[in-house]
């Protein structure tokens, strides 16, 4: 039996590499002589340059950046070609910081314009961005900050980091110093810049924001969209899809000429998942919460969608499964399986992931293996 095992990261816990091997090790427990397929997947977020450059190769460039509190932190490139690939979240993450650290009002994607400045020094002609997993909410006036095009006050002083401030900008410092390089969004948020469904509202909570939060942030996104819209001759910033993903940081990207794409989509194709998806007998994917957002066109989705149109069982194991049975069928899914409840506990899901995907695995190939 060939068996397709491509996950997402169990975020805070696993990346997706390690999901991918774990699974793999407990099915050859059961079934040794069954072909496991390891693909680990990114739809742009953490993890997302880590698999593009196990499947492409490439270069690697390492690079000092700064985190979203503006500490010392350590990025890379990835250089395949011309092209470079660059992950906001780490510079960006909101791993990165503890729960204590999350200060939406301040943090600063400051450290992402680090590593599209090393990229275009670096000599790309384009520059893929993978958005996603942000601690931040500042429509990407720090990555501008960084490349020299920092919002400035009425009085021509650069304003603090942070999405709160952006309330009083009223310009640019300069022109952003990126050579003609093409930008490129990867994300699987279609969500606007403000708004009921816009950054501020939709993922501002999960980033420590409280309520007053949230309508200082939409406030300040709604003015600061108006100074980039004038500085580079773009329309309706606002309510463009996409423009929302990582804290706003899509629509500083669209705002430069950049254009959105999917990320899942972007990876599978690079990474040739239509051709091991075509070889396949059973399709294994996951990631650490399966919920309603999973199911709009996260990692889980993408590929369960993918083998419905196979006619492929396709098993989700996650650390947690928040969707119904009947919603999960209608996206491809076959069957879901949860580590907290094998395991009874959320703290033992937690403390011992890896273990209970062997585990789960192992009773996977007893039930599918041939």
């Amino acid at each position: 039996m060939r068996v397709l095992i491509c996950p997402d990261k169990f975020a805070g816990t696993l990346t997706a590499s390690e999901v991918a091997t774990a699974v793999a090790g407990g099915w050859h427990e059961t079934a040794p002589d069954d072909e496991t397929v390891l693909r680990p997947l990114s739809d742009g977020g953490p993890g997302f340059v880590e698999v593009l450059g196990t499947a492409l190769g490439g270069r690697r460039l390492a690079v000092d950046t700064v985190d979203p509190l503006g500490r010392p932190a350590r990025g890379e490139v990835l250089l395949v070609g011309s092209t470079a690939y660059v992950e906001s979240a780490q510079a960006c993450g909101l791993h990165l910081l503890t729960r204590q650290e999350r200060d939406v009002n301040a943090a600063t994607s400051y450290g992402l314009g680090l590593l599209l400045a090393a990229a275009v020094e670096a000599g790309a002609a384009e520059v893929v961005v993978g958005l996603g997993g942000s601690a931040v909410n500042d429509a990407g006036a720090g990555m501008l900050a960084a490349l020299g095009a920092g919002p400035v006050d009425v009085s021509g002083y650069a304003l603090p980091y942070g999405g709160a401030p952006l309330i009083t900008a009223t310009a640019l410092a300069g022109a952003p110093q990126l050579r003609q390089v093409r930008l490129v969004a990867a994300t699987d948020v279609d969500n606007p810049l403000v708004g009921l469904h816009g950054a501020s509202n939709v993922y501002g909570p999960q980033k420590g924001a409280t309520r007053e939060d949230v309508l200082r942030l939409d406030a300040a996104l709604d003015h600061f969209a108006g100074v980039l819209e004038q500085a580079f001759g773009v329309e309706n910033l606002r309510t463009l899809p996409g423009g929302g993903a990582a804290g706003g940081i899509g629509a500083a990207l669209l705002a430069l000429g950049g254009r959105v794409v999917s990320g899942i989509g972007l990876v599978t194709s690079l990474i040739g998942l239509e051709e091991q998806l075509d070889a396949a007998d059973l399709v294994i994917t996951g990631e650490g919460s399966f919920d309603h957002q999973s199911l709009r066109g996260k990692v889980a989705a993408g590929i369960a969608n993918g083998a419905r149109d196979r006619g492929l069982p396709c098993v989700v194991i996650a650390g947690r499964n928040e969707t119904g049975h009947r919603e999960a069928a209608s996206a491809g899914v076959t069957e879901t399986y949860a580590l907290i409840e094998h395991f009874g506990s959320e703290q033992q899901a937690l403390a011992e992931p890896a273990r209970g995907l062997r585990e789960v695995a192992a009773a996977l190939a007893r039930q599918w293996s041939r």
